[in-house]
């Protein structure tokens, strides 16, 4: 049986935020003893201990916002929803006080202010407890990257088992919800950032459709599939912290219809079978769900993602850096220049290829830009997501196989992946990921992709999927595993 490093805040570090907003209306619990304890498990399992890592700062106001919190509850004060409820944001979002490097030091000193999602989580009461270690540049830097390894922030580890990826390139997000340091997360995702930690670290992930929640005081990579999202250890938690970040939800159907993509699997054995067994489940249960065959993304729509990302960048990155308050690099050619002067901290285990070559793309107005654009949403919307759902409301697919071991050497070996998250990121469409099961002893994760503005949809989807899936039973906390796996 296992022992949770912190066994003293186990119990509270890992109640959901609805349960938690009872205990506070009720007066069980203060804001106060919340922040207080959640800083206490960090400084034991984060910083110290088994040194999962996934903080990249903590908020000096969170105390003070705490206790704030309290008295404006006992005069009857409730901001909203998340009152007195503490979140953890993703170092790409700027939040005042925070760092917001997006993992570089070429940001060190720069001033953050709030984001606009993060002006919406205050509003609505939350604390903003601490920011999190990302993959620097949200992973758009080398091909031999290590997701999960920032120059600033080091490299975050896994609670399941530290040896292994925390996935990317909200890896900190992912992984401070399963260590229990916190009950909601924000994370962004371009092309699973938020489906990928949510997978291998056995939690819940929502990318809304693009452009559904703000991306002002967002780091960017690309204005055409970037979303920040809310993660969560429910689906519940993950349908609250949405409701924050944007309004107008959909109307879901009673009973969403499921289309299984029988040529979208993870191509990792295990995995599969587990989802064949929950789909095999869900039948049983009465859930309907159809199967389809899609057309599989060849290299032609790899190679254009990758070059519409990379023009993308170039244009967008220049935009943000020009505007951000304080001296420091102000386009991505000064990025790359930085990097270069400061190898030993910025390329230490691996290079910035991808900013080279999006130095050299020619942005979002050259011809190659624009051409591969159009193929790539030929393909992810017209010959894959639309003919998939044409008489249904969710496709269904594996997510990732297990979690990799973390290789600072020779990077990720993340070959376990479903198309889905691919179709989904190009389109710019909703995927919602939430746990599986374990395989090798490993979280997995099962995705929904949705229409856009069908995230209510997705939601009522995995309430029915998650029933069936608990029912299957299985741990839903980290085994603590300290030593490797396999």
């Amino acid at each position: 049986m296992s022992v949770d490093p912190h066994p003293t805040s186990e119990q509270l570090a890992y109640s959901d935020a609805t349960v938690l907003r009872r205990r506070l209306e009720a007066g069980e619990l203060t804001s106060t003893q919340l922040v207080e304890t959640l800083l206490e498990r960090i400084a034991a399992i984060d910083a110290a201990g088994p040194r999962v890592n996934s903080i990249a700062a903590l908020n000096p106001e969170a105390r003070e916002i705490a206790e704030e919190r309290d008295r404006q509850r006992s005069r009857g004060e409730i901001l909203g929803p998340l009152h007195g409820i503490p979140v953890v944001v993703k170092d790409n979002i700027e939040v005042r006080g925070l760092p917001g490097l997006a993992g570089s030091t070429a940001l060190v000193g720069r001033e953050a202010r709030d984001a606009a999602l993060v002006t919406r989580l205050r509003a609505a009461g939350a604390i903003v407890l601490a920011s999190t270690n990302l993959s620097q540049w949200a992973n758009i830097r080398s091909p031999h990257s290590t997701s999960g390894y920032s120059a600033a922030g080091g490299l975050v580890s896994n609670p399941w088992a530290l040896d292994r990826s925390a996935g990317g390139s909200s890896s900190g997000s992912g992984a401070a919800l399963a260590a229990g340091l916190a009950p909601l997360a924000i994370g962004t995702e371009t092309d699973g950032s938020i489906t990928c930690p949510a997978s291998l670290n056995g939690v819940y992930g929502l990318k809304p459709t693009v452009g559904r929640v703000s991306r002002d005081g967002v780091i960017p990579i690309s204005r055409y599939q970037d979303s920040p999202g809310p993660m969560a250890r429910s689906v519940e938690d993950l349908a609250l912290l949405l409701d924050v970040l944007c309004e107008d939800t959909d109307a879901p159907p009673p009973s969403p219809r499921l289309v299984a993509a029988t040529s979208w699997r993870s191509a990792h054995g295990a995995t599969d079978a587990l989802f064949d067994a929950v789909v095999a489940d869900l039948r049983a249960s009465g859930v309907e769900v159809g199967e389809r065959d899609a057309r599989l993304p060849s290299s032609q729509e790899y190679d254009d993602e990758l070059r519409v990302l990379l023009g993308d960048l170039l244009d967008s990155l220049d935009d943000y850096l020009g505007q951000r308050p304080g001296p420091g690099v102000v386009s991505l050619a000064e990025v790359v220049a930085y990097e270069d002067a400061h190898a030993e901290v910025e390329q230490r285990y691996f290079g910035h290829e991808f900013l080279e070559r999006a130095l050299a793309s020619g942005g979002v107005t050259s011809p190659e830009f624009v051409a591969a654009r159009e193929r790539n949403l030929h393909w992810a919307v017209h010959e894959a997501l639309e003919p998939l759902l044409e008489g249904y409301d969710v496709v269904v697919t594996p997510a990732y196989g297990p979690a990799w071991k973390s290789d600072l050497v020779n990077g990720d070996n993340a070959k376990f992946i479903a198309a889905s998250i691919m179709a989904a990121a190009i389109a710019g469409w909703p995927i919602l990921t939430l746990p599986m099961g374990l395989v090798e002893g490993l979280p997995v994760g099962l995705s929904l992709v949705g229409r856009p503005y069908s995230e209510a949809t997705l939601l009522a989807a995995a309430r029915q999927i998650d029933a069936v899936i608990r029912e299957r039973g299985g741990p839903r906390t980290p085994a603590w595993r300290v030593a490797n796996c396999g």
